[in-house]
């Protein structure tokens, strides 16, 4: 299982392919790879993310349908104390972070599964919290993408 944040799932699902450049058109075939082979994990608060600011009714409700098949993974009381002392040890260092991010962060230490991600913030996260991205294979040469 990898967690996907909603950067991905928005490269998947929000943008047009053809608004997508040559690594972004990569990511979203591991996306693929992972949804067909059943290891793609959402939580709840990703898909609120992802339905959020969807000026038109139809958009959301085409979003809405693409998310649908995919369950939620359950979310603890102890997810949100962890995301919470996350926050509180990224903070100790300097590190601000959103209460979403560190609770992906939380949800992915307790199921010991990699993120997949494109946001930059959670390198930094990586500094103080023990948890793995997961790291699609790319790889360039010159300006073209090798796989």
């Amino acid at each position: 299982m990898v967690l996907i944040d909603t950067s991905i799932w928005s490269l998947a699902l929000r943008r047009s392919s053809s608004a997508l450049n040559e690594t972004q058109v990569h990511l979203v075939a591991r996306w693929k790879e992972l949804v067909r082979d059943g290891q793609a994990a959402l939580i709840g608060p990703i898909r609120q993310e992802m339905l959020s600011g969807l000026q038109q009714r139809e958009a959301f409700e085409t979003l809405r349908t693409h998310l649908a098949p995919f369950d939620d993974v359950p979310l603890m009381r102890n997810d949100y104390e962890e995301a919470a002392g996350l926050f509180n040890l990224c903070r100790s260092h300097g590190l601000t972070g959103t209460a979403i991010d560190l609770l992906i962060c939380a949800v992915a230490c307790r199921l010991q599964t990699p993120i997949f991600t494109i946001d930059q913030d959670f390198l930094r996260y990586r500094r103080q919290i023990p948890i793995r991205l997961y790291e699609p294979r790319l790889a360039f040469q010159g300006e073209r993408l090798i796989d």
